[in-house]
């Protein structure tokens, strides 16, 4: 573990870039019904209904010694 952690340490190489990755699928949402307008002496209310409208996948790549990020929405995999 203490060798991996040593990489986070080390200082900025332009030939040899530090990048890292990650990724994550997101639930695509919409709201079905729209808000209950506020009657008088009530708060306004909403209902928790929604529809489904899929799923994206984000892939992320950074080099945070660099200052560079690039981020990448697909509809697949």
């Amino acid at each position: 573990m203490e060798d991996v952690l040593d990489v986070y340490t080390r200082p900025y190489d332009p030939n040899h870039p530090f990048v890292c990755f990650d990724e994550t699928s997101k639930q695509l949402i919409a709201e079905k019904i729209e808000l209950i307008p506020a009657e008088l002496g009530k708060k306004q209310r909403y209902d928790y209904q929604y529809e489904r409208n899929g799923v994206c996948n984000l892939f992320m790549f950074f080099e945070p010694l660099g200052a560079w990020r690039h981020v990448e929405v697909t509809q697949r995999r």
